[in-house]
């Protein structure tokens, strides 16, 4: 049985594949080949992928990255196709799960809806949901850095604090829409926000997510 991260690691990969190298994603700056190897290195160079949070590395992660982005573009999708390698904690079903459901669905949506004619993808409510536990989880890492208060609310009233400053904006959505909104893709998630109008412009236009 599928787990949703290797339902969504399928996906990813076959959307790359069919958008070419060259196709822009919702990440500034990287087009999708860029994106794969972001993923690549993130599962298979762990001495490099903490340079996405601590800065005394990132000029490393920058330098692995391009190696991997020079590699030929279809042997990035095949390593994104069949994972991790066993010594990797990726490996692990718990923590594949826990760390990557929200990782590829994420960037499956920056390559879909960086497309001019990208459509909603309907989410089933057990995804939904799996979606929402793990908001609820990471909230307020994705909202730390929200210059006002941050509320997520799911369209049956459920919520979730991401960030507890003042003035508060209440965001509500489902729950896909709601994780691509803090997770820094504003722009490009289906919401709506309430709350004073200079509060909602600062938050459309702050630095959220990792």
């Amino acid at each position: 049985m599928s787990t949703h991260a290797q339902r969504e690691r399928l996906l990813l990969a076959d959307l790359l594949e069919t958008s070419g190298p060259d196709a822009p994603t919702l990440c500034q700056g990287w087009t999708a080949r860029d994106l794969a190897a972001h993923v690549v290195v993130r599962e298979r160079r762990s001495d490099a992928a903490a340079g996405a949070l601590f800065k005394p590395l990132a000029a490393r992660l920058e330098r692995v990255q391009a190696e991997f982005a020079a590699k030929p573009y279809e042997e990035l999708i095949q390593l994104i196709r069949t994972g991790p390698p066993r010594t990797s904690p990726f490996a692990l079903k718990p923590i594949d799960e826990a760390a990557n459901t929200v990782e590829f669905f994420v960037h499956t949506e920056d390559v879909r809806r960086a497309q001019p004619d990208w459509t909603p993808r309907e989410i089933d409510p057990v995804f939904a949901d799996a979606l929402w536990s793990r908001l609820e989880k990471i909230a307020r890492m994705l909202g730390r850095k929200a210059p006002v208060g941050m509320v997520l609310r799911r369209p049956d009233g459920r919520t979730v604090v991401g960030n507890r400053g003042v003035p508060v904006v209440t965001v509500t959505g489902d729950p896909a829409e709601l994780l691509l909104f803090a997770s820094g893709r504003q722009g490009a998630a289906k919401v709506r926000l309430e709350g004073e109008e200079a509060a909602q412009t600062k938050l459309r236009g702050a630095r959220l997510g990792l």
